[in-house]
């Protein structure tokens, strides 16, 4: 008998704190800003949850380095453009089949704790 299932499983990335070159004026590409990174990533954790194999789920461990990778060498002009790269890296995980990513950028309006982008991407039907 199949599983009746209301809400996918989720994989969450929470408050990671990382650097980078982000924003349109000269002034905010001088330095690294600080970003804050959210990710939630949607996949079927049924086989791992039975298994409790490594090799049945996302390894969020190898997810968040190759998100640290990607920002830390970005040099992106819009954070939209930044979110969308690193649902990118998320989607590239087969097990991934959609992912949220919201991208805080504290400092980018005075008077205003933070800013941010989230979006939703999903895999292809394709692929």
């Amino acid at each position: 008998m199949a599983e009746a299932r209301t809400e996918p499983d989720k994989i969450h990335i929470r408050d990671l704190l990382l650097r980078c070159v982000l924003g349109v004026y000269e002034a905010e590409r001088k330095d690294r800003q600080d970003v804050v990174i959210h990710i939630t990533m949607e996949a079927d954790l049924r086989q791992a949850a039975r298994s409790d194999r490594i090799q049945d789920t996302v390894n969020y461990k190898e997810v968040k380095q190759r998100v640290i990778e990607l920002v830390d060498r970005s040099s992106f002009f819009l954070v939209e453009r930044l979110a969308e790269a690193i649902a990118d890296v998320c989607l590239q995980e087969p097990r991934v089949q959609r992912v949220r990513v919201r991208v805080e950028k504290p400092a980018a309006l005075r008077f205003a704790r933070t800013v941010e982008v989230e979006i939703v991407r999903e895999r292809p039907a394709d692929g």
